[in-house]
């Protein structure tokens, strides 16, 4: 992996050297680890005139799920309470001549912004924006296949819970158990707190898990995900509690269901991010439910679990292939509930076969 890293850290390097910075300091975990390796606490990446250095509070742990970082960089250990790497970092590059540093503002905060300007006060600062969060949209076939596991544990663990008895048990219990049979799966842990929602709350996004317990007749949407190796997948499901759908239960379910898969089937290379986001939506809206849809009906995921693209109404640009992404829509009615189906897919090409499902476990509105 090691040319990996080095061959990200080498385009990040071209984009600094063409906008005038021969370094760049990164600190962003996810950025960092995406050009490292590994994202100790706290730590930040340097990219010098002659070599990278990663700068940590402690030495780097050991555990595959925190990764590890890459052989060609040194390791600079701070080991001095109350230090700070990005300060550290660019004391270490004034003393070996620097005069220029990009550096992640949106991702430092004033106070440390104001310490680096104290440290090095002849370091002339640029901003590196989005650069590295661009370089990570596309991902490598090693990204996929940590995508593709994580969705497999994900996929598994759902399929567990469904064999269970539900009724009697609450939002919470459930999502609590969805967590730790993530892990003992073998996930990382979660990719994002985990939401199940029954009766009135289902089908509300990001709902959070309250003690209302399961009853006969309700609707239950459940979304987990899983972190593998760092990199993190969605799933969402909505299914039906003890007895057989009601009929403005199977009406509603098969609209999303309809939306979700028109979604799907937009995914391509070169569809723009707008009118992906309009075949799920555009559903939707025709069956009088435009109020309180979410802003988006999808996002990217890999290190982090929203990244661009975003699928919305506004968002500009065009897919690429081997970019992961979720397709989400979702229902919600007061007072009644409502369904959320929600994939994590891979964009590919036709000849390839089209949209690569990872998350496979059934989206028939099963009566549990």
């Amino acid at each position: 992996m090691s040319e990996v890293y080095a061959s990200r850290r080498n385009r990040l390097r071209e984009r600094c050297n063409a906008s005038g910075s021969a370094t760049a300091l990164i600190s962003r975990p996810a950025n960092v680890r995406y050009l490292a390796g590994a994202a100790p606490r706290g730590a930040v990446l340097l990219l010098g005139r002659r070599e990278d250095l990663l700068v940590c509070l402690d030495p780097p742990d050991d555990r595959p799920s925190e990764g590890r970082p890459d052989e060609a960089l040194r390791v600079h250990c701070l080991r001095l309470p109350g230090g700070d790497p990005a300060v550290a970092a660019a004391d270490l590059l004034v003393g070996e001549g620097g005069d220029s540093l990009a550096v992640e503002e949106h991702h430092l905060t004033v106070a440390r912004h104001r310490e680096l300007r104290s440290v090095a006060p002849g370091l002339r600062l640029a901003d590196l924006g989005g650069a590295v969060e661009q370089l990570r949209v596309v991902k490598d076939e090693e990204e996929i296949s940590c995508l593709r596991i994580g969705a497999e544990i994900a996929d598994q663990a759902l399929g567990e819970l469904l064999e269970s008895i539900l009724v009697g048990r609450t939002e919470r219990h459930l999502a609590l158990e969805l967590e730790r049979r993530l892990v003992d799966h073998g996930a990382d842990g979660p990719a994002f707190a985990t939401s199940v929602a029954t009766g009135p709350n289902s089908g509300r996004r990001g709902h959070r898990p309250t003690d209302r317990r399961v009853e006969e007749g309700d609707f239950l949407s459940v979304c987990l995900g899983a972190s593998y190796r760092g990199y993190r997948c969605e799933i969402g499901r909505t299914f039906v509690i003890g007895t057989s759908p009601a009929d403005w239960q199977i009406e509603l379910y098969d609209l999303v269901f309809a939306a979700q898969r028109a979604g799907r089937e937009a995914l391509a290379p070169g569809a723009a991010f707008r009118d992906v986001d309009r075949a799920a939506r555009q559903i939707l809206d025709s069956a009088g439910h435009s109020e309180g849809l979410a802003a988006l009906t999808g996002h990217g995921v890999g290190l982090e679990i929203e990244e661009d693209p975003q699928l919305s109404p506004a968002a500009m640009g065009k897919l690429d292939a081997c970019v992961p992404v979720t397709v989400e829509p979702g229902v919600h009615i007061p007072g009644r509930g409502g369904v959320r189906i929600d994939d994590t897919l891979v964009v590919r090409p036709e000849a390839d076969g089209g949209p690569e499902l990872l998350t496979i476990t059934t989206k028939e509105l099963l009566a549990l």
